[in-house]
């Protein structure tokens, strides 16, 4: 599937970036423009998008998780099919930024016993909630178990559920094995049904694998690992790890046991089961939550270096396994049928097949003949040397090349090819992968638009179209930012756009002196600029005019700068007025108004007093804020 980043899916969601990309479904990172939030947007790829069958596992999977609301499994939003642009059946989820479990594994193999527990209790819990609604996984493996940068506990993926709620589109007569080959349930594996003791079962094995580094049973083919799974017991985690208790031990065998009868028959029961066990190993210890976040520790981002054993299990079977169970029952049939003639025949066949070996060793084996080179195509160079080496063959690597599809350091192909002959100490050439093609996109903020050039075409990338906008940080003529941003992984030829800096934008400035204080506020902050207001007394200027600005004098000023307004308060000076015969409460306003101040002076006994006396005398010319006396009476 050709990567969607940049749609825009239904009309909502902005494609940012692809995380994940499966057999079934490729997962992006988006934006939901309608609420302004990251969300992760599940695509089905668009050949399976034409099945049926597909479609309807991939709408039973939004409403299994849709079904439920709980804190430790990933929450559905919406559903649909994006009806412009591309076409698509899409989920989205909340986006859960961390890891899987699997990450986890790789990176320490085995865990503690008590972090194995608190990883277990929420993974469980989730578990127990959907049982609890007759809804069933069906498919429960560490990378469909997400940690958050938190430590939150999530399980995804309900693309396999079934239950009443959502409906189920398998039989029992159908016989068909779905889910991951190393954690399927015997009853899966046989008869194709599942329950909730299925889950159960897988959850088990995960336990298994937290506590031991490693699977219970490991095979050359998904069908022998199936076959193990049916025939064999799960190991002891004792006999793997003597320090695990035998309480723990216990629990781990009941949940994988063969039989389902025998196991925890929910994840309910499996949950209190080891709540117990965990209070008896430390009973100060307060039982962990579904609502709590485990103290996770930062996980090394793609470790180069891989502990040994951890090879064969870094590629878990994330595929479909279809496969009828007709081989499995063959297998158990011929080991039933060996009759005596069968015995008999068996002798005959081993003589002949000496003979025949000893004939033949000449031209096979001997002197001159040619070895037969095995297929080493998608295996790394270090498997490739332990497959090769021991049949006395060289190796030296031809050439190393990029390839879209082929992981960095898997092997191309070969020279003879696999099945190809070579001389007995012969040569075989490989190509190697070097992974997808990319280049990093530098960082070129700063820089002047050739140098910038010059950085980006130091890699096979092609200069764009530059921008330019105002900038009040970035000088004119340099560089702001690039499209895509600095250290994107782009392929080949990708086109990279520049904006480029105008500087700082400038304004036409008219000079207000003389005009109102309230017009030239107004006018100058819708022209973008930052006014200031100051007050003066002047003998010219009426009062709420500008006596003055700063800056005087310019045609232009830098938008957003600051512009100061010095606004008259009018004369300093005012005139005594006539209020003789005022009565006194008037005479005091008329005063007060005009910013003086008033001393009262009383005579007489009438109840309302007017203005007999005034000092300074009418029409004497005083500054504001002086004493005026006044007798009434």
């Amino acid at each position: 599937m050709s990567d969607l980043s940049g749609e825009l899916i239904d009309g909502r969601y902005q494609l940012t970036r692809q995380v994940a990309n499966g057999g079934m479904a490729s997962v992006y990172e988006a934006i939901d423009t309608r609420l302004d939030r990251k969300v992760a947007v599940k695509i089905m790829h668009p050949h399976l998008a034409q099945d049926e069958a597909f479609v309807n596992r991939f709408i039973r999977e939004a409403k299994a998780a849709a079904a439920l609301s709980h804190p430790n499994i990933v929450a559905v939003q919406d559903q649909g099919w994006n009806q412009n642009g591309v076409p698509a059946v899409f989920i989205v989820m909340e986006l859960i930024e961390g890891h899987t479990l699997r990450d986890y594994l790789n990176e320490r193999p085995r865990f503690e016993i008590k972090d194995a527990i608190n990883y277990l209790t929420p993974i469980l819990s989730a578990l127990a909630a959907a049982h609890d609604l007759g809804i069933v996984h069906r498919d429960i493996k560490p990378e469909n178990i997400l940690i958050s940068k938190e430590g939150r506990v999530k399980i995804a993926d309900f693309g396999l559920a079934r239950g009443e709620l959502i409906g189920s589109t398998m039989t029992a007569e159908s016989s068909v094995i779905l889910g991951s080959v190393s954690y399927l349930s015997p009853e899966q594996v046989q008869r194709g049904v599942a329950d909730s003791r299925s889950d159960v079962y897988a959850v088990g094995i995960v336990a298994f694998e937290m506590l031991t580094g490693e699977k219970p049973f490991l095979g050359d083919s998904p069908i022998q690992i199936a076959y193990m799974h049916v025939n064999q017991e799960i190991p002891s985690l004792r006999s793997k790890r003597k320090e695990i208790p035998e309480a723990l031990d216990d629990l781990i065998r009941s949940a994988t046991d063969r039989d389902p009868d025998k196991r925890p028959r929910t994840a309910g029961e499996f949950l209190k089961s080891l709540e117990s066990i965990q209070h008896e190993l430390d009973p100060k210890t307060n039982q962990m939550k579904l609502a709590l976040d485990l103290p996770v520790e930062p996980i090394k981002e793609k470790p180069r270096g891989k502990i040994k054993g951890q090879i064969a299990q870094e590629k878990e079977e994330s595929i479909e396994v279809r496969e009828t169970t007709r081989e499995i029952r063959a297998a158990k049939e011929k080991k039933k049928k060996a009759s005596k003639r069968v015995r008999r025949n068996r002798k005959v066949a081993l003589i002949l097949a000496i003979a025949l070996g000893v004939g033949g060793w000449y031209t096979l084996v001997g002197p001159g003949s040619r070895v037969v080179v095995p297929s080493v195509v998608g295996g790394t160079y270090d498997e490739a040397v332990a497959t090769i080496s021991p049949l006395g063959l060289t190796i030296t690597i031809l050439e190393k090349r990029f390839d879209e599809d082929i992981p960095k350091g898997a092997i191309i192909e070969s020279d003879p090819a696999g099945g190809g002959r070579v001389a007995s100490g012969g040569e075989v050439k490989l190509i190697v992968s070097k992974g997808p093609e990319r280049y990093t996109i530098p960082s070129v903020t700063g820089l002047t638009p050739e140098a910038a050039q010059a950085a980006i075409e130091k890699s096979p990338l092609i200069l764009g179209a530059a921008t330019e906008v105002f900038n009040k940080e970035i000088p004119k003529g340099f560089v702001i930012s690039s499209d895509p941003a600095p250290g994107t992984e782009v392929k080949r030829d990708s086109t990279v756009s520049l904006v480029v800096s105008k500087g700082i934008e400038t304004v036409a400035l008219t000079s207000y002196s003389g005009k109102s204080g309230e017009q030239a506020l107004n006018e100058l902050t819708d022209l973008g600029f930052n006014v200031e207001s100051k007050y003066a007394f002047d003998e010219k200027i009426l009062s709420g005019a500008v006596i003055s600005q700063l800056p005087s004098g310019v045609d232009v000023a830098p938008k957003g700068s600051t512009i100061t307004l010095t606004i008259s308060k009018g004369s300093q000076f005012v005139f005594i007025p006539n209020i003789f015969s005022i009565e006194q409460v008037k005479a005091v306003r008329v005063l007060q108004d005009l910013e003086l101040k008033v001393v009262v002076k009383k005579l007489g006994s009438k109840k309302t007093k007017k203005v007999t006396n005034i000092v300074p005398k009418i029409g004497s010319k005083v500054k504001r804020g002086s004493t005026v006396t006044i007798t009434v009476g």
